[in-house]
Formats: C-alpha cells, sequence, structure tokens
C-alpha cells in the first residue's frame, strides 16, 4: 500500500530559502506546491524584508500568476500603473507580454509576506521589461524555478544567431 503525500503543509512551518542579488532584490522562499502535491499549479511563499523586491519586473507569455498577501504593505506594478498594496489583497497577473510586466515591491519598514499560485505551462517564455532580455524554459522541475529548467536560455534579441548558425551544411551550391 502506498501512502500519499500529505496535502496540507503550513508557510509558517516551512524553512525558507535565501534570494538575494545586490541591494535591491532579496527574498525568503519557500515552494509550497510540491509539498502538498499540486502537479498543475505552483505555489510558493515569499517574505520579502523592508524596502526590497524579489524579482526583476517580468511577464510570462504562457503563465498566470496570482498573488494574495499575508501580511505587510507595499506596491504592484502591472504596466505602467501601480497600485498600493496590503493583507487581504488578491492580485492577478494574467500571460502577456512585455506591456504587462509585473512586479510587487516591499515600500514599507517591515515585511511584506505573500504568496505566489501560478499555472506550470511548460515551456514558457518570460520577458523583462527593465532590461530588454528575455528567457526561454522547458521542463521545468515542480520543486525547481527558471533556472532549474532543464532547457534554459536567457539572452537579448540582438543577440541571436541564424537558423542554421553551427549546423553542418555540406557544401554550398
Amino acid at each position: 500500500m502506498t501512502t500519499a503525500k500529505k496535502p496540507i503543509a503550513n508557510i509558517y512551518e516551512q524553512d525558507l530559502r535565501p534570494w538575494k542579488k545586490g541591494s535591491k532584490f532579496e527574498a525568503g522562499l519557500a515552494r509550497m506546491g510540491p509539498l502538498v502535491g499540486a502537479e498543475q499549479l505552483g505555489c510558493q511563499y515569499h517574505v520579502i524584508p523592508a524596502g526590497k523586491i524579489a524579482y526583476p519586473r517580468h511577464a510570462h507569455h504562457k503563465n498566470e500568476e496570482l498573488f494574495f498577501v499575508v501580511e505587510g504593505t507595499g506596491e504592484y506594478q502591472a504596466g505602467d500603473e501601480v497600485w498600493p498594496i496590503k493583507a487581504g489583497d488578491m492580485i492577478a497577473a494574467p500571460a502577456g507580454d512585455v506591456k504587462t510586466a509585473h512586479q510587487l515591491r516591499n515600500t514599507s519598514n517591515g515585511e511584506l509576506k505573500y504568496l505566489v499560485i501560478s499555472t506550470r505551462h511548460d515551456p514558457d517564455v518570460v520577458e523583462y521589461a527593465d532590461s530588454g532580455k528575455f528567457a526561454v524554459a522547458s521542463r521545468v522541475p515542480p520543486d525547481k524555478g527558471l533556472m532549474g529548467a532543464a532547457v534554459v536560455f536567457i539572452g537579448r534579441q540582438d543577440s541571436a544567431v541564424d537558423y542554421w548558425d553551427g549546423e553542418d551544411v555540406g557544401e554550398e551550391e
């Protein structure tokens, strides 16, 4: 007899994985979806210190995200619009392109805690509005993010190569 995975996990009982880059980006993260056996949905718990941001402003072409603010205050940007956010707010980030790029920022003196629930459509393309980058990821494991994908590329359109680049095409006719 196989024992099923317990379909319950408490966000406050998770060890947070530290995530930091420079002086602007910092978070404590816990992947919740795999803990409860979710297969079609991802869920991650974010704890953002005062004045910090978890991720660059971005838009997913295939995956939709839904944020639920558990504690704290900050702001949410989608496209060119910015809204204040607080505990209890539910925020939608539908799939789109760079014009719909989104980001949550902790503008307060305390922690901002929220859940990110998302579809798990694979592959996905992600555009980064402020840096002009894009990422392509395929075969992303449930317990990993974009950088854990079996196939991942991050670049810019202007650094693309020709379709035949590096291929043995035989002799030119």
